[in-house]
């Protein structure tokens, strides 16, 4: 019997949501927990971490799972290297609809970085307003630089005080270009700091920040133990069919 495990929390995951439910299978859908109200799916919800490998591996048994979809962010890396391990330690097949990285083109002023220290680290110098669209896990890092006046995008209402004085947005993607050009020009920003997260449902800053001729710091991928990848939900839809 055909049982999924999806990995979710974005856009991606939440279409293969629908084509899962569509298709009359079984699944589950399970969000990190980073985020205070996530989105309704029609199929199963869980809400929460596994417990490292061991208690993926646990789950995986006890819910007898038969495939795990991993469609989580690009740089949620601790939990697709932990489903990597535990599915082959499980004999379960797993495989990830992973979004297209970004490129830089003609008109992008990018620096790119490995990780979020050098990210901090390429803020060195005078004061600038910055937009920090990274989300909210990684910004206490910035502090280091506390020069700048910061701006943040997030989904959810801080609820603990921020690590530096910042203009706070709360709302949730996809955005468009002329909403993020405006963002960005009501702000006066002069610098983005971004993901490298690809994909349609965040490039809006990076399109904006082009046309208004911004600099961007563009943090690298993590690295991911090698697993088969897919690039779109029709691929997802044929290795479960397959």
């Amino acid at each position: 019997m055909t049982r999924i495990l999806l990995l979710g929390g974005t856009t991606e995951a939440n279409l293969v949501a629908q084509a899962i439910a569509r298709a009359g299978l079984a699944g589950v859908y399970s969000y990190a927990g980073r985020t205070e109200a996530p989105m309704g799916q029609p199929i199963h919800m869980r809400v929460g971490g596994f417990g490292g490998v061991e208690g993926l591996r646990s789950y995986l048994k006890a819910e007898g799972i038969s495939h795990v979809i991993d469609a989580t962010h690009p740089f949620a890396a601790q939990m697709s290297s932990n489903a990597v391990a535990a599915c082959a330690a499980e004999g379960v097949p797993l495989v990830a609809l992973e979004r297209a990285p970004w490129v830089a083109g003609e008109g992008d002023k990018w620096t790119q970085v490995p990780d979020i220290p050098a990210a901090v680290t390429a803020l060195a110098g005078p004061p600038q307003r910055v937009f920090l669209a990274i989300g909210r896990q990684h910004i206490d890092a910035f502090a280091a630089q506390p020069q700048h006046m910061y701006l943040l995008r997030l989904v959810d209402e801080p609820t603990a005080p921020l690590p530096f004085p910042a203009d706070v947005v709360v709302a949730r993607g996809p955005f468009d270009v002329a909403g993020d050009t405006a963002l960005m020009q009501d702000h006066r920003i002069d610098v983005v700091v971004a993901k490298n997260a690809g994909g349609k449902g965040a490039v809006a800053k990076i399109a904006a920040a082009r046309a208004l001729g911004l600099r961007v710091v563009m943090i690298d991928r993590p690295m991911i133990p090698a697993r088969p990848v897919v690039r779109t939900v029709a691929e997802v839809m044929a290795w479960l069919n397959g």
